[in-house]
């Protein structure tokens, strides 16, 4: 019995370390690097392997964006024109050198936060559109940790807060990896050394409403030959996430030859708590992915990357993010809410059967099989014995 189920553990241990991968990064974190002024955020993630660099240029110029660019090259660095950058034509003011060694790039942008109620009647209550880029943002610096490679972008409207900002914040937390692992804290992602995770917060913005839901807009820019897909996936196992069976994955494929270049991925799940728990799930739902007509998303850094042109040289996307449960009772008592998501390159990681699932499933097969045999032994016993208590008649 005990060797079976032994057996049986080894083999689905070894089938779950296949679903990891990734080696470790050098990662380093810069604030607006050759630039002295912190009236603007642009924050540097550069994590250097053996022969490529992965390079993530988060920025609140704009709306809140990070651009994504990997390289095939172990030296590869950023450059950027400020005075360019900070103009009202900021095409070209970002680049990696050398330029031949970007394999690929791409941009994810937070676009808007909507706020909206469900009263009695069949028609949603919409409220005037939180648009991120007319928001003011906090210096990054300020939060900017070089030991745990964690830093926060911290904003309010510009113009006319309200009393929805009188003691609230829009927050982007940035946290970057040097290896594979999993977060401590619920939702307790598995990342690896190709990803980076943001979270994104609302604290103590008043809602306007009562049960009111709030949606964070999401726009991807693409390279042409390369389109998003919205992938789902359910699993029996919930240890590291309670009550959590569903994983959403916004994956970037070539069109060529299927291969995955980029993803953001999240559990379908937000939180109410600054340590959240089980009990301050808020529920979490995810729009379908739709094609965006638009030029590029209000972003400085965006545009300084990418130029002007939509069409032959990339695409624009977008998702809604809706958080909220049937009444939004959840916000409306904590005033807090947290929604995390892993950003990066390659494969997103694929979250297998955890430990004691493995162990479960180990003991629960392997018994029956061992019942079984020891069964089968018994009953053959069993007859020899009976046969060989009368002695052959002549």
């Amino acid at each position: 019995m005990a060797a079976a189920s032994a057996l049986l553990l080894l083999l689905l241990l070894a089938a779950a370390a296949g679903g990891r991968g990734g080696g470790g990064r050098q990662v380093s974190m810069q604030y607006n690097p050759g630039w002295n002024n912190s009236s603007v955020n642009l924050l540097h993630v550069r994590a250097a392997g053996p022969a490529d660099t992965l390079h993530y240029v988060w920025s609140s110029i704009g709306a809140p964006a990070v651009l994504l660019v990997a390289t095939a090259s172990g030296s590869s660095v950023l450059r950027v024109n400020w005075t360019r950058l900070l103009s009202p034509a900021p095409a070209g003011a970002i680049w990696i050198d050398p330029p031949s060694s970007v394999v690929y790039s791409a941009a994810v942008v937070f676009t808007k936060v909507f706020e909206y109620s469900e009263p009695k009647v069949l028609e949603e209550l919409f409220y005037p559109t939180y648009d991120l880029s007319g928001f003011s943002w906090d210096s990054v610096n300020r939060t900017l940790n070089h030991t745990a490679l964690t830093a926060e972008f911290s904003g309010i409207p510009a113009t006319d807060p309200g009393s929805s900002f009188s003691n609230g914040s829009v927050g982007f937390r940035v946290t970057a990896y040097e290896a594979d692992g999993r977060d401590r804290s619920l939702p307790s992602l598995l990342h690896t050394a190709n990803s980076s995770k943001v979270e994104f917060v609302l604290a103590g913005v008043a809602p306007r409403g009562n049960g009111s839901r709030f949606v964070l807009e999401v726009a991807t820019v693409e390279e042409a030959g390369v389109v998003q897909e919205l992938h789902s996936a359910r699993s029996i196992d919930d240890e590291y996430t309670p009550t959590i069976f569903e994983m959403l994955s916004l994956v970037a494929q070539s069109r060529n030859d299927s291969s995955t270049r980029s993803f953001l991925q999240w559990k379908a799940t937000a939180y109410g708590s600054r340590s959240p728990r089980r009990e301050d799930n808020i529920q979490c739902r995810s729009g379908g992915l739709q094609a965006a007509n638009w030029t590029l998303p209000a972003s400085s850094i965006v545009r300084a990357y990418f130029g002007e042109g939509v069409g032959s040289s990339y695409s624009v996307s977008a998702i809604n993010i809706s958080f909220g449960g049937e009444d939004g009772e959840v916000y409306q008592e904590k005033r807090y809410l947290s929604w995390s998501a892993l950003l990066g390159f390659r494969q997103p990681p694929r979250d297998t059967f955890s430990p004691l699932v493995i162990s479960i499933m180990a003991v629960a097969l392997g018994t029956p099989m061992a019942m079984l045999l020891v069964g089968g032994c018994v009953l053959l016993f069993a007859q020899r014995k009976r046969y060989s208590e009368y002695e052959p008649i002549n």
